[in-house]
């Protein structure tokens, strides 16, 4: 009895922290901050006031909600706060809700910018079309495992010759597929797919716009991604 009680105890836990979670993200307003933290920056109350429309007190009020929910995260910095993302997980819980709802959505009422589908951020990731074909040449030319979960030997050797020293700050989710949400298909995630958008910003390959997801390749980027993946414009 006394088990069965611990285990009752622990559904009606889960239980409800689920219900604490779908209670989180059941206001359009928490969602559009939601979907503006997944550009992977952090972000002040007055900001993402902006991007959902509301004042800045109205923001503080939601992201206290999601605060306690836990889905997101705040960094003290002098007399400023910023807000991001709790970690990566949730990101891809994001991610895949913003897949299912499209999926739920007429086809004919998707219109997902050119520039959108082209090149984006996921988080901390690169996204999009460029992204998807980067993902496919890395699983042909066997960068990664066939799945996409383990960067092979040539990979690590070939991600160096492009500049990428990676050092794998825990053995979880070292890379990952991550489903695109406008492709259907998989792009680069994880660490190394982290580490990969922070090195091509760095190199110029590509410029990530303050405030939006959407990503410009260079032509110095569109060079390399050509030259390592054989991926065009």
């Amino acid at each position: 009895m006394a088990k069965l009680a611990i285990k009752s105890e622990h559904q009606h836990t889960v239980e409800s922290a689920i219900a604490a979670v779908g209670a989180a993200i059941s206001d359009i307003s928490r969602v559009k901050i939601l979907c503006a933290l997944m550009d992977g920056r952090a972000w002040t109350a007055t900001e993402l006031g902006v991007v959902a429309d509301i004042s800045a007190s109205t923001a503080s009020s939601h992201l206290s909600k999601l605060l306690t929910s836990g889905l997101i995260s705040v960094i003290s910095q002098g007399k400023y706060r910023y807000f991001r993302l709790a970690n990566d997980e949730i990101a891809k819980v994001i991610e895949n809700l913003m897949n299912f709802s499209t999926d739920h959505v007429s086809q004919a009422k998707i219109t997902t910018p050119q520039n959108l589908r082209k090149a984006r951020t996921c988080y901390n990731h690169l996204a999009g079309a460029v992204a998807v074909d980067i993902y496919h040449s890395l699983c042909q030319q066997k960068w990664i495992t066939e799945d996409g979960r383990a960067i092979t030997t040539r990979g690590l050797e070939q991600f160096k010759n492009m500049g990428i020293e990676f050092q794998a700050k825990h053995s979880r989710h070292i890379c990952c597929p991550c489903l695109d949400w406008s492709e259907r298909r998989f792009h680069l995630g994880g660490q190394m797919g982290a580490a990969f958008l922070n090195h091509a910003e760095t190199q110029g390959w590509l410029t990530r716009h303050q405030g939006y997801r959407e990503v410009t390749i260079s032509e110095k980027g569109y060079k390399i991604f050509a030259q390592y993946f054989n991926v065009n414009r």
